[in-house]
């Protein structure tokens, strides 16, 4: 998100400023554009809930789809501390920290109107240990990373806020809720968007903030009470959120070196930030269906970067939430290879990447968790939610804003606008049982290349013992200008094919039918798939959807 002033009065808007103008005028306090955004962003405003949640030692399982009021897939819910509960306002950022000396881990959850810094080693029953008041006044963007066991906040809209630095430390002896002050405040910048650190090399990066014209801000916290100013990125102007690493990847030029990527309003830009005083932009790419790129995250070997845009939903035809997926052999030339996209038709967030999974905080539509490990292929799969937000799942700003996985004993935190902290923990090695009916069903579009090579959509069937059945159903709906240059099959998980052939009910244009094979001979669970080649010149086309029925 991003702050605009119109008419001497402070108003906040989403990032949806930057749509239909140019970046400037997305800056400018006193545009039209920028006031009527304000007003829509204020409009999705909502009072902060009062939901308490206690479980059990086991928390409170999702059974069919549901934990306590909460729409859930393979997560089950620990607690819900309401915002009422952790100092008030409205909530945004979080992050965490695990006490080295004692293995406790602990919630950090931005408000609007400060810090809380809650203890969750028993995740069934948090306890509030205080609040960090908000330097100077009151903000919807606050946001705050970890280093050495000090998190460093920033805050957008507050002139004169700075970055605050607090030695974690201190909540290893608090009994009672405390009202803290900052160990430390670095002053080289007033307002920052956000904040990223790279804690192999102890350098932070302050963006969208008053100064490097908006780009990232470079602070040296390898003596955390003692921040110093080391640079400045500014050659690609405002910068929305950015993954600073020291690069391991697969560019061969380029690792040993820290890199960071950027998401850039429009494009995602690299910078190879090596040399503080003299950063090197190495590539700066756009992608077709941009609106707004907002935040994004590499996988773990560094080849990929899945992106997030946060308005494309509000503004596009195509209202499903968005993965924009990069290959980035390359750094100096990254490729979008291609777009997930999810079920939900909220507006897209934060993600963060632990291992094959991403954590996506989706507003409206929760916490999604999504298997990226068929990635080299621009495949992902939803594999488990937990929707903090019942009352709707579209694209406006509440519910879930951000959302931290990387605690070792598998919790997940989750900061709710409306709803406060969220623990949760997915259970991604459940066996889901079959869905009502025995179909299971693929909606991504998968486009058919006009004489190429074969293209596959993929089913993941479980929950079905034995063998399938002998007349098992395999419905198509497929958009192509001719039948007749299509070969069609439905490949076993063992690999063995069965041909689908045309009929009467399915010539001339499009595919929109039902047939029957006999898989009797095939295990049942495991991996399907509907393969796909037109062998003729002239006609193009797309897998809409297709379902097996068992």
């Amino acid at each position: 998100m991003k702050i605009l002033r119109a008419a001497g009065l402070a108003l906040l808007t989403a990032s949806a400023v930057a749509l239909s103008m140019t970046t400037a005028s997305a800056h400018d306090p006193d545009t039209a554009e920028g006031q009527a955004a304000a007003r829509t962003f204020l409009a999705d405003h909502l009072p902060a809930e009062r939901h308490a949640v206690v479980g059990t030692a086991a928390g409170v399982p999702c059974v069919n789809g549901k934990a306590d009021i909460y729409p859930c897939k393979n997560v089950d819910l620990l607690s819900v501390l309401p915002l009422s509960g952790i100092g008030g306002g409205n909530g945004n950022d979080i992050w965490g920290w695990t006490d080295p000396s004692s293995g406790k881990e602990y919630a950090i959850v931005g408000r609007t109107n400060g810090t809380a810094f809650v203890d969750v080693s028993t995740p069934t029953s948090p306890r509030y240990l205080g609040n960090l008041p908000s330097n100077g006044g009151s903000s919807s963007w606050r946001d705050m990373k970890v280093y050495r066991d000090h998190a460093f906040i920033v805050a957008d809209m507050i002139s004169g806020h700075g970055m605050q630095v607090f030695d974690l430390t201190r909540l290893r002896t608090i009994t009672t809720p405390q009202t803290f002050t900052t160990d430390a405040l670095y002053k080289e910048f007033g307002p920052a968007h956000n904040i990223a650190i790279n804690e192999e090399t102890g350098f932070a990066y302050a963006v969208g903030s008053n100064t490097c014209s908006g780009g990232p801000h470079i602070v040296d916290i390898r003596n955390p009470k003692s921040p110093v100013k080391a640079g400045c990125v500014s050659q690609d102007g405002y910068t929305h959120d950015t993954q600073c690493v020291l690069y391991r990847g697969p560019d061969t030029a380029h690792r040993g070196k820290e890199i960071c990527f950027n998401s850039n309003e429009d494009t995602l830009t690299v910078v190879d930030v090596t040399d503080k005083a003299a950063p090197v932009q190495i590539a700066r790419k756009g992608y077709s269906g941009a609106q707004y790129s907002h935040q994004g995250w590499l996988t773990e070997d560094q080849r990929y970067f899945l992106l997030d845009d946060e308005l494309d939903e509000s503004r596009g035809t195509d209202k499903r939430t968005k993965t924009y997926l990069w290959d980035l052999a390359s750094l100096a030339d990254p490729v979008h290879t291609g777009v997930y996209n999810s079920p939900a038709t909220a507006i897209d967030h934060n993600q963060y990447i632990k291992g094959h999974h991403s954590y996506q905080a989706n507003y409206q539509a929760g916490l999604r968790v999504l298997d990226i490990s068929g990635v080299a292929s621009a495949k992902l799969t939803e594999v488990g939610y937990f929707d903090i937000y019942p009352a709707g799942d579209s694209a406006n700003f509440n519910g879930a804003w951000s959302n931290y996985p990387y605690f070792a004993s598998g919790i997940v935190l989750v900061n709710g606008i409306e709803q406060g902290l969220v623990v949760v923990k997915p259970d991604l090695d459940a066996v889901e049982p079959p869905p009502p009916g025995g179909k299971f069903e693929n909606t991504d579009d998968v486009a058919i290349p006009d004489a190429g090579a074969a293209v596959t959509s993929s089913v993941t069937v479980s929950g079905v013992a034995g063998n399938a059945p002998a007349t098992l159903a395999v419905t198509v709906d497929i958009k192509h200008s001719y039948r007749g240059d299509l070969v069609l099959d439905l490949v076993a998980p063992d690999g063995t094919s069965f041909r689908l052939k045309g009929s009467s009910s399915d010539s001339g244009d499009d595919v929109r039918a039902t047939y029957t094979v006999n898989a009797s001979a095939e295990v049942a669970a495991g991996v399907w798939k509907l393969r796909a080649q037109d062998v003729a010149r002239a006609d193009t086309g797309f897998i809409d959807s297709w379902n097996l029925q068992f």
